[in-house]
């Protein structure tokens, strides 16, 4: 084994790439995994004449499935390992629910995290009330109770709309589990401190000097008298339109606070990456991780603006997909997806329907009543049956096109045959209402000839041939 590239992305499970890493390989992690919120964060919305095209950045909604218990057998076998008891513990208190595979899920990586760790190193958990309480206990197991320094209240934003009318009292924080790996990381903290405001004094009526007032635990006050505000405001152009986007500030004072210049600072579910510019920012080294190949592209693309960033398990040409194709083709799946400008996969890879994607066209074709697009994605040749079934799921969901997508290249029969379906007209300009497309025509920049499409994150209508708008 070896240390993890630096200065790198990865794409797929966090869980397969951390374990194949070296041990105290890394100084500061920082994770913001999908709570158990029962919440969906969409990617992108049902637009008017769009039927029921929404999908998801991922749906954080947990259940007792097989995996699940699967996990949990291993953690109750493995009477040795530091979750044992407490996974154990914890389904005879809740029972076989989706809290525990949630609470499993997070288990399993997180005891790779602390072996990643160096002795000086220290990681904080961002979760919600949610799950915090039952996550500490989890972190306590692992990283040893001793080790636990701080409980962070981090304060979203202000409260507006729709939220303001829930009964009762309106959450509106975060919390930050912070843990240190030994009692050597203590001598690694970089204090903070807010100004004085302008014209302060102290009750004796001095002005006082100094760094100004330590930053304490809860976090995002922002009241103007503390100048200590960590949010992103509506009119932001931090904003990349990610459904859990973290305001850079924050992880900044993360990363500043417990790592020095040259530290490698590990975010193992990167999402639209803020930890990655922070670490960048602050001439730290990075890794980031993350199960989309969408946030992939989005970090290079639109966070970095930099298509050179290595991105380890991103086919780079066909013998890559190919592999991809056989190891794992439902990252395939979602990977080929998200080449099309403007479409999203799934997140449920069984029983879709012949669906793998969706995207919405930008304007409502002139002579039909949806803007639905659809995908579909197989693994290897043409086959023609299966391409005819697509065309009759794109009929049957009344969706306005349809892409069908393979790994080698579509033969001109097949290409004929695509004709059958009509074409489609968006102020003005005809489209072919069937695109049969492959990898092996992306790996020679073909894209196919589609009308323009919502960008999956922001909503804005995309450039076609790009895929973030804006480039």
């Amino acid at each position: 084994m070896s240390g993890p590239s630096l200065d790198t992305l990865y794409y797929g499970d966090c869980l397969d790439w951390m374990g194949q890493w070296d041990d105290e390989s890394v100084d500061l992690i920082y994770l913001d995994p999908p709570f158990n919120s029962k919440a969906d964060y969409n990617l992108l919305y049902s637009d008017e004449g769009a039927g029921d095209a929404q999908y998801r950045a991922f749906a954080d909604t947990w259940t007792w499935d097989a995996a699940a218990g699967e996990r949990f057998a291993m953690f109750e076998n493995a009477i040795a390992h530091p979750c044992h008891n407490v996974i154990t513990g914890l389904y005879r208190a809740i029972g076989p629910s989706g809290m525990l595979a949630y609470l499993s899920y997070m288990a399993e990586r997180l005891e790779h995290m602390r072996r990643l760790l160096k002795p000086t190193g220290s990681i904080y958990l961002h979760c919600d009330p949610t799950a915090s309480h039952y996550l500490k206990v989890v972190m306590d197991a692992i990283f040893g109770a001793m080790n636990f320094r701080n409980e962070v209240i981090w304060r979203i934003g202000w409260v507006s709309g729709f939220k303001t009318q829930k009964l009762g009292w309106i959450r509106n924080h975060d919390v930050i589990l912070y843990y240190l790996k030994s009692d050597e990381a203590k001598k690694l903290f970089n204090k903070e401190y807010i100004p004085y405001p302008n014209g302060y004094t102290r009750r004796d009526g001095q002005v006082p000097m100094g760094k100004g007032i330590p930053i304490e635990d809860t976090w995002n006050c922002s009241d103007t008298d503390r100048l200590d505000s960590i949010m992103i405001k509506s009119f932001s152009t931090e904003k990349t339109g990610y459904p859990t986007q973290k305001p850079l500030a924050l992880l900044e004072r993360i990363v500043k606070a417990s790592s020095s210049e040259g530290d490698v600072v590990l975010d193992p579910f990167c999402g639209c990456g803020t930890t990655v510019e922070a670490a960048k920012r602050l001439n730290r080294r990075y890794v980031g991780i993350d199960i989309s190949a969408f946030a992939i592209d989005l970090i290079r693309q639109r966070r970095l603006k930099d298509s050179s960033i290595p991105a380890h398990g991103i086919p780079a040409d066909m013998v890559s997909a190919r592999k991809l194709a056989t190891e794992r083709p439902f990252a395939f799946e979602s990977w080929a997806v998200s080449r099309l400008p403007g479409f999203a996969p799934n997140v449920r890879q069984r029983g879709d329907k012949g669906i793998d994607g969706r995207a919405t066209l930008a304007v409502k074709p002139d002579d039909h009543d949806s803007k639905l697009a659809l995908a579909q994605v197989k693994g290897g040749k043409f086959n023609l049956s299966q391409f005819r079934d697509f065309r009759h799921v794109i009929n049957h969901l009344s969706a306005a096109l349809g892409c069908y997508l393979t790994l080698d290249p579509i033969p001109a029969s097949a290409r004929a045959d695509a004709k059958c379906e009509g074409r489609i007209h968006v102020q003005g300009h005809a489209y072919d209402r069937l695109h049969p497309w492959s990898i092996y025509d992306y790996f020679r920049q073909r894209l196919p000839i589609i009308p323009v499409m919502t960008d999956p994150y922001t909503g804005k209508p995309m450039a076609q041939g790009h895929l973030f708008s804006g480039e």
